[in-house]
């Protein structure tokens, strides 16, 4: 069976807004370089791929969601995003739609828990899910036949090869990040608990609740500062727990049920067609386009 293509499409919205120039417009002269640059990748995806099923998830709010409710310190450290970004996403979720594939977006949860439940969707369908991601958190959603793929670098990674890449497996992400933090979301951890030593605790305990079950066990590991960290996580051991919740990506969000999940409808040629002369699209990229 083909598999479910999930494409974390805010990241490649992001990558485009930052490495496409600042010089392409539509015709009410608001920027597009984001569009521009979005909308080539999901031409060369589809070209390439031919893909039977995909979703393309975005985020909807760019500056809140539920975890802000829990944390409201969450992703607090990045700036909001500009009105001219916030309008561009509006332009690649128009285009998903009108080329006629399904999109997922919500104001409360992020891409990553939409694709999370689609990707529990699929399987209890027995399909096999493509996660067209480079973001570390998504590989706690992979099972046995799924794939994860950075599409810039074109490197791919299944169940088996998720310590390897991150030094835990699949299903201690989450606990991980608990441990460790992650900078980029806000997301605090356990003061002093780095990489090395998170992978090293999770290791020889499996799991974050075992690991704080028996924190006396840990002075007399073979570990540097071992007393020190015991005692961290003493203190911290609230925040540990918050800190895991927040990686967590869910995987029970209601997803619409009127299709077949990732189906694809017919292409709303007038609304693309009004789309490419708003986004003033090039003759070649406008071919490509009416050809997917």
């Amino acid at each position: 069976m083909r598999p479910l293509y999930l494409v974390d499409s805010s990241m490649y919205v992001f990558r485009a807004w930052f490495s496409m120039p600042r010089e392409f417009f539509d015709v009410e002269q608001n920027p597009t370089n984001a569009v521009q640059g979005f909308t080539r990748f999901v031409c060369e995806l589809v070209e390439r791929e031919k893909p039977e099923h995909i979703i393309f998830a975005f985020d909807e709010s760019l500056d809140s969601n539920f975890r802000n409710e829990l944390y409201p310190a969450y992703k607090a450290n990045r700036d909001p995003a500009p009105e001219e970004l916030k309008k561009q996403f509006d332009y690649c979720k128009r285009l998903c739609r009108a080329l006629g594939f399904q999109v997922l977006a919500d104001g409360y949860f992020e891409a990553d828990d939409l694709i999370g439940s689609a990707l529990t969707r699929a399987r209890t369908e027995g399909r096999p899910s493509l996660i067209l991601s480079a973001d570390k958190d998504l590989s706690q959603l992979l099972g046995e036949h799924d794939v994860q793929w950075d599409y810039a670098k074109n490197e791919r990674w299944q169940l088996a090869g998720v310590k390897a890449k991150h030094g835990v497996h699949a299903h201690q992400l989450a606990d991980y990040l608990g441990l460790t933090g992650d900078a980029v979301d806000n997301i605090p951890g356990v003061p002093g608990i780095g990489p090395k030593t998170a992978a090293t605790l999770l290791g020889h305990f499996g799991t974050l609740d075992v690991l704080l079950e028996k924190l006396d066990e840990i002075p007399y590991l073979r570990l540097r500062s071992a007393a020190l960290h015991a005692t961290k996580l003493r203190e911290h051991r609230d925040m540990a727990l918050l800190s895991r919740k927040l990686a967590t990506i869910r995987c029970d969000i209601p997803l619409p049920e009127d299709t077949a999940l990732g189906s694809r409808r017919a292409k709303d040629e007038d609304g693309l067609m009004a789309l490419i002369e708003q986004l003033r699209l090039g003759p070649l990229t406008r071919r490509r386009l009416l050809s997917l």
